[in-house]
């Protein structure tokens, strides 16, 4: 396995630029933005995000084709991505030497949540939970201020431990077969 060393340093000097920046007062929030749609007959989700896609899929016990991870699944993913993430600028911040770094994210799901008789389930993935596996010459002292510096900064990880309220509204449009439904339907009435 090769060594993430030679990536720290060049992540050092993004990371010390940007912060430039920042304390010049010349940066600001960043707008995020995703769109996703439900695909023709196999109701597979394509997330687009800037340039790029994901395909997010159910498995067939849930009527899907298994052709992309679940909502639930990605969101593990990519919170164990953005603790990585920030490990890495956190490591290269510091200058604390990283040979290998991988992070194992885990929950559960579980389908009876919310349903009669299991009401005290979450219907909501839980019992999440993550290990690092960090190989490094650096001191504990050194890699316990590196885990409690991501663990204040990282984003999502805060995103998850402290949530907050999401805007959210719907703006529904006709469709022909939707009035053809409707008129239908007040005929019968």
């Amino acid at each position: 396995m090769t060594s993430v060393n030679h990536y720290l340093s060049e992540k050092r000097s993004a990371v010390l630029a940007r912060e430039a920046l920042i304390e010049a007062g010349n940066a600001g929030p960043n707008a995020l933005a995703a769109r996703v749609s439900a695909e023709g007959r196999s109701g597979v989700r394509r997330i687009r995000i800037r340039d790029h896609q994901v395909i997010s899929d159910s498995p067939p016990d849930f009527a899907g084709y298994n052709l992309g991870p679940s909502s639930p699944e990605l969101q593990l993913g990519v919170l164990g991505s953005c603790v990585t993430h920030i490990f890495l600028i956190q490591a290269a911040h510091r200058q604390v030497p990283v040979d290998s770094l991988e992070v194992e994210v885990s929950g559960k799901i579980d389908p009876r949540g919310g349903r009669p008789g299991h009401e005290g389930i979450p219907i909501w993935p839980h019992d999440i939970g993550y290990v690092v596996h960090l190989e490094s010459p650096a001191s504990d002292e050194d890699v316990k201020a590196l885990f409690e510096a991501v663990e204040a900064s990282c984003p999502i990880l805060n995103l998850l431990k402290n949530p907050q309220t999401i805007r959210a509204e719907i703006r529904h449009s006709r469709t022909a077969a939707s009035e053809t439904q409707a008129g239908a339907e007040n005929a019968i009435a």
